[in-house]
């Protein structure tokens, strides 16, 4: 009986590795076949059917891509439309020619990778940059003030043939270097009034430039078609800031304007993306 049953238990484990060495070997995955654009067409379309129906979508984006991976839109333009495709397309089949659907994800998601750590490191770059630029105008403050402004007015000039707004300013350089030009901001705002009526910027280049300890009186004319123009009431108050200097080479010397409104959205942004 014992010798009867072997040679059928051998029959069955010899089909039974048939079958895995046949799964394994004879139903290779499908590659890309670039060789031609109908091979391509075709071969990606088998390889993308190879796939279970949850990585299909997935490999769809991977073959995009890929196909974009190399692509500079500068280039492309510049070639025109009918050379950038070809250029595109050619690109495209290097990328994915002999490649098996598990492959072409594989690549994608490097790519995606090292998409993202450029990404990062140009975000924290800009952080960086934008951090320095808030911490340099915090210093910068602190040395505008040795320019004082000790007297500040603002009126409407009602003349004879036309009405212009009048800056008064007076002024002493107590800072180290020679001033050049000057840079303000202005406010014209009613006590108990949380809105200004007038809230500007201004600058004025100094004939002969202001020297160190030197004082000067200014009466200054700003556009007449701006927010200058604005007719305030009598209880009105204006007061002035000094936000930027430029020294004798006419380079800023101190600058605390710091970040515009979108430089400071852009690092909240960037920070709650990346600074972590």
């Amino acid at each position: 009986m014992l010798s009867a049953r072997l040679p059928g238990g051998h029959l069955r484990k010899s089909v039974l590795i048939l079958v895995i060495l046949t799964a394994t070997f004879g139903c290779a995955a499908p590659k890309v076949d670039t060789s031609s654009d109908e091979s391509t067409k075709k071969s990606i379309e088998r390889v993308r059917e190879s796939l279970p129906d949850g990585k299909r979508t997935e490999f769809d984006n991977a073959v995009r891509d890929l196909a974009l991976a190399d692509v500079d839109f500068k280039d492309f333009m510049a070639q025109g439309q009918k050379p950038g495709v070809d250029i595109l397309a050619s690109k495209m089949k290097e990328r994915l020619n002999g490649k098996t659907g598990q492959q072409i994800l594989a690549d994608a998601a490097k790519l995606r990778e090292e998409r993202e750590r450029k990404e990062r490191e140009q975000a924290i770059s800009e952080i960086a940059e934008l951090q320095k630029k808030q911490a340099d105008a915090a210093a910068a403050k602190q040395k505008l003030a040795e320019f004082q402004v000790t007297r500040s007015r603002f009126y409407i000039d009602e003349g004879a043939f036309v009405t212009k707004p009048v800056i008064e300013l007076s002024v002493t350089n107590r800072t180290s270097s020679p001033v050049s030009r000057a840079y303000f901001h202005g406010v014209v705002a009613s006590p108990g009034r949380a809105v200004p009526w007038i809230s500007e910027n201004f600058n004025y280049s100094i004939s002969g430039g202001l020297e160190k300890g030197e004082s000067a009186t200014w009466r200054l004319n700003p556009n007449m078609f701006s927010a200058w123009s604005t007719k305030t009431p009598q209880d009105a108050v204006f007061t002035v800031e000094v936000v930027r200097l430029d020294g004798p080479d006419g380079k800023p010397l101190y600058d605390a304007e710091g970040l515009s409104d979108s430089e400071n959205e852009r690092l909240a942004e960037l920070k709650k993306k990346f600074a972590h």
